[in-house]
């Protein structure tokens, strides 16, 4: 056959697969992905408000590294037991490598702040003051509000020989306060900002503020941030003494929580005791801004139990996430534009939703296509007299939502209903425990996930009687069942009657409820049990079938590829030949660009507007084209410590539509994508000669529901 390579002529190569060197860190890479959302807080293309949101997101990720990642670390480091990735990095050379990266980083923050973000706000009528900015009208009239409202919240702390150094809240700001007491000495006084009490930007009175010059016809606001106000005014917590100076920092402290269920009456108490102990987990972090004296910053140190490698000295503003707050104005012309999400006709009437579901299966590409119709299709059920069953997965849950609302009527109107909640989703936990109690007084069967697996599969299933006999709906996703990221976050989400699937998943819920144990499953892939084994045997059946027609090609979209035996799979197809295209969001530890190894792996990264958060798993199989979506990224803890599922889009017309419409799309974005290179470094993708611009997220706005169309 033309194109097929004989034997002899397949690229023979003596490099170890093996080697840490084809590797790339993971926690290098989490700052890298970092890096890539700050380019987005920096990029004009985005309203500035929007940038604004994004720098807010680069302080929420690097709180959560230090909270998840750097305390892991650490504990590797003082219990001398090193887990490493696949690069082979001992625990404290990677501690070394994260400091040399974070500097640079931190302080691209306080440019991006000080230098482009907060000028551009005041010349469209957003106005962040510094007290000494402020006139003597508008400094009395925030001194009086601060009397009446936030100086009664207020408890500074001394700090001497006999009262010792307070304990510090994980992510508040605080102030470090230095006095001058009347019987004479220097003293020290602790103040914690109450950002939960009060928002981090106090509106400055329209009334002493004046007209704005450089504003046009737009509102304006004028704003000074709380601990600004409050360092503006100890003056009022220290009567009969001199305030001196005060300098804000912030503490960081180790989120992981360790559930021992041997001291507990069950696996939902176990969680519960674990979240409270949370908070007093050790420091992993003290942030302080430039102006600390060194006799203080030593002192807030020694106090913490610090190393100095754990101090970040910069000139950011401390606590960047809550500058979401901005979000808040009303200035729409200054964020994007709503999206109007798309719903496919025939699942607009409700009351014929099954009918129109039982008709063929359906594809939801959130936020492009609107989550209503699942909504429907569970309030539908709930009475729906035909309705026997529902059976779902619940990770992360919104409040107030419709889902629980639905699983809670169904349940009063005798249906069987049945959630896995996974009560250790991280961060989600105390809601998550708040629902279950919610959902078990109202005669749900609420099963909690293994305590040694998180249960991150998401699905649900219907069961229906029907005049053919017993009819799955069964619902398939990549995203959770939660109202409002399906309004943020690009999911792929598929709804069919698929007998095989159906029973796949009745297996899976039994296996998860009882004390059922699947081997293998007819259609799903899933984790732990044949997830991974089943991608790599995928992934070696292309190169056989590249060896058989010349042809092969994967391409796969996920969040994160850090499982260094899926790596090395494609590690060996690319030395086979195979053209290897990757859409990696966050976590990438593949090293593309290698000679003889990965010179036929492409891999590029989109941040923008909205999370890229789907799966998409595509083998071209010697023209026989098989697509895989669902919840797994290839990471070991997906595929090891989860329960996660991928199944097989058994629709051709549908399978065309995610290949051609929706994945190829992603691959071809010269506008918001990077690609990484053999050195672990991102770079913008450039349009080739005569090539149009393609943001793919801007596409897929111009053109919701053209997926739909292949039927």
């Amino acid at each position: 056959m033309e194109g097929k390579p004989s034997k002899s002529s397949r690229k023979k190569t003596s490099v170890d697969i093996d080697s840490g060197a084809l590797y790339i860190n993971r926690e290098l890479s989490y700052l890298e992905f970092n890096r890539r959302v700050l380019g987005e807080a920096r990029d004009s293309y985005h309203p500035v408000l929007e940038r604004v949101k994004f720098l807010a997101i680069c302080g929420s990720n690097l709180d959560e590294f230090f909270m998840s990642r750097v305390s892991d670390l650490r504990r590797q480091m003082i219990r001398g037991v090193a887990k490493y990735s696949p690069d082979g990095s001992a625990p404290a050379l990677v501690m070394d490598m994260v400091r040399e990266r974070l500097g640079p980083l931190l302080s691209a923050h306080a440019s991006c702040w000080h230098g482009e973000l907060l000028p551009l706000l005041g010349k469209n009528g957003i106005h962040v003051r510094k007290w000494d900015e402020l006139d003597e009208r508008q400094q009395l009239r925030l001194r009086t509000l601060f009397e009446q409202e936030v100086f009664p919240t207020l408890t500074p702390l001394a700090v001497d020989t006999h009262r010792p150094f307070p304990f510090i809240s994980n992510l508040y700001i605080n102030l470090a306060i230095i006095v001058r007491r009347s019987s004479g000495g220097e003293g020290f006084a602790r103040l914690k900002v109450p950002t939960s009490t009060f928002p981090r930007f106090i509106q400055i009175p329209t009334d002493v503020c004046g007209d704005d010059e450089t504003a046009t016809a737009c509102p304006t606001s004028h704003l000074i941030m709380l601990e600004d106000l409050i360092a503006a005014n100890l003056d009022l917590l220290f009567p009969g003494a001199q305030v001196s100076a005060a300098y804000p920092f912030r503490v960081t402290r180790d989120a992981e929580i360790e559930i021992q269920l041997e001291e507990a009456d069950d696996l939902l108490t176990a969680v519960e005791e674990g979240v409270d102990n949370r908070r007093l987990g050790p420091p992993v972090r003290l942030e302080i801004g430039p102006d600390m004296p060194e006799k203080l910053k030593e002192m807030l140190t020694k106090n913490l139990g610090l190393p100095k490698y754990l101090v970040s000295q910069h000139n950011a503003p401390l606590g960047l996430v809550d500058f979401w707050q901005l979000l808040s104005l009303e200035r729409p012309e200054l964020k994007d534009s709503p999206l109007d999400q798309f719903v496919p006709s025939d699942l607009a009437q409700s009351q014929a939703i099954f009918r129109s579901l039982r008709a063929r299966d359906h594809l939801f590409f959130h936020p492009y296509d609107s989550f209503a119709p699942i909504v429907t299709m569970l309030q539908q059920a709930a009475i729906d007299p035909d309705v026997l069953a529902i059976k779902i997965t619940l990770y992360r849950i919104d409040k107030r939502s419709p889902v629980i609302d639905a699983l809670i009527n169904a349940r009063k109107q005798g249906k069987q209903v049945a959630a896995v909640v996974e009560l250790k989703a991280k961060f989600d936990e105390e809601n998550n425990i708040s629902y279950s109690r919610a959902l078990e007084h109202e005669g749900v069967h609420v099963v909690y996930g293994p305590l040694d697996l998180k249960v991150h599969a998401k699905l649900a299933l219907v069961i229906r009687k029907e005049s053919s006999g017993i009819v799955r709906y069964t619902h398939l996703s990549s995203g959770n069942y939660n109202n409002v990221t399906t309004k943020l976050y690009g999911d792929l989400g598929y709804l069919t009657t698929s007998h095989e699937v159906g029973l796949d998943a009745s297996h899976l819920f039994n296996a998860l409820t009882g004390y059922a144990s699947m081997d293998s499953y007819n259609r799903l892939l899933v984790a732990p049990t044949n997830l991974r084994s089943g991608v790599i045997a995928k992934v070696h059946r292309e190169i056989e079938r590249h060896h058989e027609f010349g042809n092969g090609r994967i391409a796969w979209k996920l969040n994160g590829l850090l499982d260094k035996e899926i790596i090395k799979s494609l590690y060996q197809a690319s030395q086979e030949g195979v053209k290897v295209d990757l859409n990696v969001r966050g976590l990438c530890a593949l090293r593309p660009g290698v000679k003889g190894v990965s010179e036929n792996i492409n891999i590029t990264s989109i941040v923008g507007r909205f999370l890229e958060h789907s799966r998409i798993y595509y083998f071209h199989n010697g023209g026989q084209e098989e697509v895989l979506l669902g919840s797994s990224d290839m990471m070991p803890r997906n595929l090891d410590k989860r329960v996660e599922v991928l199944f097989p889009v058994q629709d051709s017309n549908i399978c065309s539509a995610i290949i051609d419409r929706i994945l190829n799309t992603h691959l071809r974005d010269n506008v918001k994508a990077r690609r990484l290179g053999s050195d672990g470094r991102y770079s913008r993708v450039k349009a080739r000669k005569g090539e149009e611009m393609l943001d793919s997220q801007q596409w897929f706005i111009e053109n919701r529901g053209i997926w739909h169309e292949l039927r």
